[in-house]
């Protein structure tokens, strides 16, 4: 491996330690001491047996009152609450893809934001039915941007993307009555069934659950995915590079954190204008550097090559290292402690959208319409403000990686053509990918997704999970926080080959790609269910037949609730290192983990330890290889 060597959980929270130093020299607090404050936790919350949907309560369930004041027991209260923490998610990540729907309807040759990937818009449309012949680009983004819009709220049908997924699966939803019909309306439904004196059945409330979520991920998450790739180009490999090191002392250090990619774009554009450049020279930085946090991060990574300085947990460390100009927002995943956090140092933070408005923050509306000259107001704010940092609070650790990332499933399609001999044409199919998982050479896939979670040690189950799958050559597919656990960790540095099995790392010589590969934004989980799809096409078995399995080690949000609804209800088998705050009823444990089997074919697994985690994993895949006869 010569002198590459992988960043460790120890080494990352050395540097964090060091970090927390600074801050108790100015008074700031961090998620670490509001954890301790915390702790412990209600155990009514955390078993999901206390309903507050009206004001007759809040009610909570012991053996001395079994059921609340309306005469709910703890089956229907868990399972209320499941569903609505479900809507959350699918009503966020769904209001992200309609912002993007929203601004392809801006794109113009000349404007803000104009089409990149045209080959996609085209292939889009005609999946869609609508004739391009004679069309100007434009044009037809514009009629594709209603269109998607009508998907929040069509009065019939069901979504259009669902006929991505093989025919089988389609049948599957139909039978189960799971297919999403309009996005908004999969959400109302939700809200109206949790209202107190409607359902308090667990199988109906789980049932909307999976449909809530697919209306998420073969919904707006995929609207999101599929139309950013349009306006900001889909991604295909690029070397970048990860951890709170990206950050320069002698440079202007933007942070954009959060998820949109329609600010990061604009800010990245700005952050190159020579008359910005000029500026933060003329006072006295060498330049101007953008990094990113979180899954705003990821977006830009993935596309410009924008380094990554850290995920969910570290947007307070940026500001720490007292070297952060500015730190801009979107929406989603933000601390509203990052306000007085930054006003212990000279950091702005600078808020955009009306979603997430925050106290102690500089609020610069930003909109599609408008977004030239808002990125430019933002990114002239974070230079000016070069000036007023204090350099004896500047501390950088020395951390950092190098990545490849950017595999959509376009690209994974392309770089996996390199790796069969096979004297068939296959170019354009996930044929390779299949060879390899058939001959053994691969045995399977991970879909390695979500958020940091301080239940859990920070990354640590991410990166062991990591490295123990590819050892056992076992190829893992990532987005969100946990693709940032990695890249920091040095896992997506195509060196790292040399922890893989034999299989996985002769794979990852032909194919000239790291043993785990970087997808996207948590949004981008959308492409994990379209190449499910693929695979199962090209293999020509059922999506549930796949050695692939879902697996979120340190879930903490409402959208990876969502997200594993949709996973599993695609017929994937989903494995959890936190624990869903249903265990106070048996019936919803039951529901979620054996009773939807019977309706998707797929189900959750909750494992604490994440050492058995992962042996559940590589068991589940063996199940199914052997279930196959390969």
């Amino acid at each position: 491996m010569g002198d590459f060597k992988l960043t460790t959980i120890e080494e990352f929270e050395e540097a964090t330690n060091r970090l927390l130093e600074t801050g108790a020299k100015v008074g700031a607090d961090s998620w670490q001491l509001r954890v301790k404050n915390q702790t412990p936790h209600c155990k009514f919350g955390e078993q999901g047996i206390c309903c507050r949907i009206c004001s007759m309560g809040p009610c909570r369930i012991t053996k001395k009152s079994p059921r609340g004041i309306c005469g709910c027991d703890a089956h229907g209260i868990a399972g209320r609450n499941f569903l609505r923490f479900t809507a959350g998610g699918a009503a966020t990540h769904s209001d992200h893809g309609r912002e993007i729907c929203h601004t392809l309807h801006t794109v113009s040759p000349d404007g803000n934001y104009k089409v990149k990937d045209s080959e996609k818009l085209r292939r889009i449309a005609k999946e869609w039915g609508v004739e391009t012949e004679g069309k100007d680009i434009y044009e037809l983004a514009h009629e594709l941007s209603e269109m998607a819009l009508l998907e929040y709220g069509k009065p019939f049908g069901v979504q259009r993307w669902l006929k991505r997924a093989p025919e089988h699966t389609q049948k599957l939803w139909h039978e189960a009555g799971i297919e999403p019909r309009a996005i908004d309306r999969e959400v109302s439904t939700a809200m109206h069934m949790t209202h107190m004196g409607n359902s308090s059945k667990p199988e109906a409330l789980v049932r909307q659950s999976l449909r809530a979520g697919m209306s998420d991920g073969w919904g707006g998450s995929m609207c999101g995915t599929e139309f950013s790739d349009v306006m900001f180009g889909t991604p295909k490999p690029v070397d970048t590079e990860a951890n709170l090191g990206v950050m320069k002392e002698d440079e202007v250090n933007i942070i954009v954190h959060g998820h949109d990619p329609s600010l990061s774009e604009m800010i990245c554009e700005y952050a190159e204008d020579p008359e910005m450049i000029q500026l933060a020279k003329s006072l006295g930085a060498n330049g101007i550097n953008v990094a990113g946090v979180c899954c705003t991060s990821n977006e830009v990574a993935m596309r410009r090559g924008i380094p990554m300085a850290g995920n969910f947990l570290q947007q307070e460390n940026v500001v720490l290292t007292g070297a952060c100009e500015a730190i801009v927002v979107d929406v989603q995943c933000i601390f509203p402690a990052l306000g007085p956090l930054s006003k212990c140092f000279h950091t702005k933070f600078i808020t955009t959208s009306p979603i997430a408005q925050m106290p102690d923050s500089d609020f610069i509306l930003f909109e599609a319409e408008t977004a030239g000259e808002n990125a430019k107001k933002i990114v002239r704010a974070a230079v000016e403000n070069f000036a007023n940092r204090k350099k004896e609070l500047v501390h950088i650790p020395q951390l950092k990686q190098k990545a490849t990332v950017g595999y959509s499933v376009e690209a994974i399609i392309k770089t996996l053509d390199t790796v069969t001999n096979s004297q068939i044409d296959v170019t354009g199919t996930t044929k390779p990918l299949v060879d390899c998982i058939t001959s053994g050479v691969i045995r399977g896939a991970v879909a390695m997704v979500g958020c940091n979670n301080p239940r859990v040690r920070p990354d640590s189950a991410h990166i062991e999970l990591m490295k123990k799958l590819i050892k056992n050559d076992i190829i893992v597919v990532l987005s969100g926080c946990s693709a940032q656990a990695a890249a920091r960790a040095g896992l997506m540095d195509k060196r790292a080959k040399d922890l893989c099995g034999a299989g996985l790392k002769r794979v990852c010589e032909l194919a000239d790609i790291p043993p785990v590969l970087h997808m996207g934004s948590c949004v981008d989980i959308s492409r994990m269910m379209v190449l499910a799809s693929q695979l199962a096409k090209d293999a020509g078995v059922n999506i549930s037949q796949l050695p692939l399995v879902g697996c979120a080690p340190e879930w903490m949000s409402e959208k990876a609730v969502s997200i594993g609804n949709y996973v599993v209800a695609t017929g994937i088998d989903t494995f959890l290192g936190v624990e869903p705050q249903v265990s106070g009823s048996d019936q919803m444990v039951h529901w979620l983990t054996e009773g939807i089997r019977d309706w998707v074919e797929a189900a959750y697994t909750v494992e604490l330890d994440i050492e058995k985690l992962g042996d559940a994993m590589i068991a589940r895949i063996e199940e199914k290889r052997v279930a196959l006869g390969i």
